[in-house]
């Protein structure tokens, strides 16, 4: 017999009638909901063939709660675990910590600061308690898409306006357009996990599960993207003394056709015409190819440009195995972090 959350059972279809069958329903589950003879129930014939039984007037649910002993995670490991904490879908997160060595305030700011809508709700000496006041419904997966496609086109923008003689200050906010990138992220892998745990998120957001976990494959790349033009930011800076010469080069010159190509990549996450999409990745394609016979040239020069080449790209590659082993260890933290969540109280909704 089903007892609890993650229990089955097995029950037999009873005919009633010429046309009507019945199936009990297990009897903890109708008094956990508070449900009485005649209460109504909504049924959904889910595409897989399921049926999912909810009661109408349901209007509960459980806070996710997370606790975070001091003690007992790795030194300056907290922002790493609030985060977690935060992707995992947490409502409620306490920080616990020996009264003579309270939790690092500038950790805590600096987590805020990254995240969207937790806020310190009570602190002492000995523990903080975080609450998210945002519903996950109140920002659509694709509103924070499009605004993160328009946080890169419009520093990419302001990198064109630069070369073209534009001031430099254009770019004086770089930083604070990719922490709101990153912030963007992880409020979609929050939503992400909060849709494969919730229908009523799902309903709420107006996506399907896979729909969700495609959105959040679209933010990563993005993310990905404002990394590099960030990257590539800072290298104009430091060398503001040789713009008009960078400017000349292939990357740069090929820029507002990647712009074009990702616009079009945009406009069809909603139209989904699979001949424009085509076309637009097609377009990348080829100019992947031009940009990697410009660099393949660069090895055709004098022995120092070749060794200045060769060892950018042997770092690069370095690099970026860093990043990437990085974003693994991240994803097994957040595992972890999705591990011990509780659900406790229940709140109206």
């Amino acid at each position: 017999m089903a007892l609890g959350p993650g229990d089955h059972d097995v029950r037999k279809l009873q005919s009633t009638g010429g046309s009507t069958f019945t199936l009990s329903l297990p009897k903890p589950w109708v008094l956990h909901y508070q449900l009485e003879p005649r209460s109504s129930l909504k049924v959904d014939w889910r595409p897989s063939g399921a049926l999912r039984i909810t009661p109408l007037e349901q209007n509960l649910r459980l806070e996710r709660y997370v606790g975070i002993n001091l003690t007992q995670i790795p030194e300056n490991s907290l922002h790493d675990h609030l985060m977690g904490a935060y992707i995992s879908g947490a409502d409620v997160i306490v920080i616990s910590s020996p009264e003579d060595h309270p939790a690092p305030t500038r950790i805590i700011r600096r987590f805020l600061r990254s995240t969207r809508g937790f806020e310190i709700v009570e602190q002492n000496p000995s523990s903080t308690e975080l609450r998210c006041l945002l519903n996950p419904g109140e920002m659509p997966l694709h509103a924070s898409i499009k605004r993160m496609y328009l946080l890169v086109t419009s520093l990419v923008r302001d990198l064109q306006e630069v070369f073209s003689g534009g001031d430099i200050d254009y770019l004086s906010d770089h930083e604070e357009r990719e922490s709101e990138v990153d912030g963007l992220l992880y409020l979609v892998e929050r939503q992400t996990r909060i849709v494969f745990e919730s229908y009523q998120a799902s309903s709420r957001l107006n996506v399907s599960r896979s729909q969700a976990l495609e959105y959040a494959n679209l933010a990563r790349c993005l993310e990905r993207m404002m990394d590099h033009v960030n990257t590539l930011t800072l290298f104009i800076i430091e060398h503001r003394n040789h713009i008009p010469v960078l400017g000349e080069t292939p990357p740069i010159q090929h820029l507002p056709l990647w712009q074009e190509s990702l616009k079009e990549l945009m406009i069809n996450i909603r139209t989904q015409d699979s001949h424009r999409i085509e076309r637009a990745r097609h377009q990348l394609k080829s100019l992947q190819t031009t940009l990697k016979d410009y660099e393949t040239s660069i090895f055709d020069g004098d022995t120092m440009n070749r060794q200045l080449a060769a060892a950018l790209s042997m770092s690069e590659s370095v690099r970026r195995l860093c990043a990437y082993s990085r974003d693994f260890g991240e994803v097994l933290l957040n595992m972890k972090l999705a591990s011990i969540i509780v659900e406790t109280r229940e709140t109206k909704q």
